[in-house]
């Protein structure tokens, strides 16, 4: 299993992060909202917004999962957190970076992972919205650009919060 990369802003990531005091907050509607789209649109078991801190990667919203968080050291969100675009997994398994993860050899066997980056305003990545299966799947540009979207809404979302 690789371990993902830690950001080289870091240290202003996690301070982005924290300022939103968003971390260990009750689920809000207007998160589930963006969840329940993104997994109806995708027709996939799971949907996730993740943030990630030093340690973990916690669920504002999610569906399709019990846990409120994993280790960050094995969450595919926190590989997304360290590129620009949508990191899209077809088939975990047969993947270099995850196909030994305790998430894709043992329950809940994640196949597929689709995961769009969330920006904090001061444009640090802190977290994802992700969809997830537990078969393989393909998904094309479009799709990714869908998730990209709804992305941008739980940045406005954030973003509200700041204002």
């Amino acid at each position: 299993m690789k371990t993902p990369p830690i950001p080289k802003n870091e240290t202003a990531r996690l301070q982005a992060l924290y300022r939103l005091h968003i971390l260990d907050t009750p689920q809000e509607q207007r998160f589930d909202k963006i969840t329940e789209q993104a997994q109806r649109f995708f027709q996939v078991p799971v949907a996730v917004i993740s943030f990630i801190d030093e340690h973990r990667q916690w669920f504002k919203s999610k569906i399709g999962i019990d846990n409120t968080e994993t280790p960050r050291d094995i969450a595919f969100c926190a590989h997304t957190i360290v590129h620009d675009d949508v990191l899209y997994v077809p088939d975990a398994q047969l993947h270099e970076a995850f196909k030994r993860n305790p998430q894709v050899i043992e329950p809940p066997h994640i196949r597929t992972y689709m995961g769009a980056p969330i920006t904090a305003p001061t444009g640090e990545k802190i977290g994802s919205l992700c969809v997830v299966d537990m078969i393989p799947r393909v998904f094309v540009d479009s799709d990714k650009e869908v998730l990209m979207e709804l992305a941008r809404i739980v940045e406005a979302e954030l973003h509200s919060d700041e204002s």
